[in-house]
């Protein structure tokens, strides 16, 4: 068994380069059976300028897909070589216009059997194999430009670690999590205020025993996640959501979305048909989860919090 059958997927990118290392240089060899003095990776600049056209390093780049210095490296060998020539724009005395030289011109001619020879060899590979290779790379790229990566794995990951968060209802046992939580951020970006002290010493008194909930997210059996549900006495909404911590620890795992979908759910099933909270807009990460959430800014109204400038609303009908 090879090592690409044992790792499998996750060496994409090492195959990769292995088969580009491969393609590229037998690609040297045939230019030099075609007695073309070229590299391959100067092709797709050769092929920008081949229609004539005087063109910047910027237009260059963004017509082949590559980037300004790799570009730039790639004219300067080009130079060197003779096959393309620079010069000032007549309109804008600031750019720098490339276009292909007398000799780049005789390349560009040479390179016609070679690249109808190079066509039929690829055309012939791809009618022996089951899979279309250049379609893929298509697909690939296209998928790749909406989500890359980067973005797919960090995906997989929040939701691999989600399995691993487990929602329960508030136990005395972690009073002192419910408290430290929330002093951590509280005082990281603001100063803890009297109504903070309310609920955080006394949870049961404040929250709980008033019809309240308290939720705690447990990570790998660790407190690193709480959020209460608050009942509240005006007749516009039935209950907030409030006092919502995340250990930094934490970062990453997707206990946030989790904790406050279960704190929305809890909601629901007590029959609420608004659900309000209150916030600062300095904390990005979690007003960017409440409108994921689906909640909307609303008018303000008497808060006892000096942080809050924000105040948020969720219809659950």
């Amino acid at each position: 068994m090879n090592f690409f059958e044992q790792t499998g997927k996750v060496a994409l990118g090492s195959r990769l380069r292995m088969l580009t290392d491969k393609v590229t240089e037998d690609g040297k060899q045939i230019y030099k059976m075609y007695n073309i003095d070229m590299q391959p990776k100067w092709f797709p600049v050769f092929y920008s300028l081949s229609k004539g056209e005087e063109k910047t390093i910027t237009e260059i780049a963004k017509s082949i897909g590559h980037s300004h210095p790799s570009v730039s490296k790639i004219i300067g060998e080009m130079l060197k070589k003779g096959y393309v020539q620079e010069k000032k724009d007549q309109m804008d005395g600031r750019k720098n216009i490339i276009v292909l030289s007398d000799l780049g011109i005789e390349i560009l001619d040479k390179l016609e059997d070679q690249l109808i020879d190079v066509n039929a060899a690829v055309d012939e590979i791809s009618k022996q194999t089951q899979n279309n290779l250049w379609e893929a790379i298509g697909e690939w790229e296209f998928l790749l430009e909406q989500k890359n990566l980067l973005r797919r794995v960090m995906e997989k990951k929040k939701e691999r670690e989600g399995y691993k968060v487990e929602i329960i209802n508030y136990e005395p046992k972690y009073q002192e999590a419910f408290k430290s939580l929330n002093e951590e951020w509280i005082s990281t970006y603001f100063t803890m205020e009297e109504t903070d002290y309310k609920a955080l010493d006394n949870p049961q008194g404040y929250i709980l025993d008033k019809g309240g909930y308290i939720l705690v997210a447990l990570y790998d059996g660790g407190p690193l996640g709480v959020c209460a549900l608050i009942k509240m006495e005006d007749e516009e909404h039935d209950y907030e959501l409030a006092k919502m911590a995340v250990s930094p620890k934490a970062q990453g795992k997707n206990i946030g979305f989790l904790l406050a979908s279960a704190i929305v759910e809890k909601a629901k099933s007590l029959g609420a048909s608004k659900l309000y909270l209150e916030s600062n807009t300095i904390l990005k990460p979690a007003i960017n989860l409440y409108h994921k959430l689906g909640f909307q800014k609303i008018a303000g109204k008497p808060t006892p919090y000096t942080r809050c400038n924000i105040q948020m609303e969720l219809l659950l009908d």
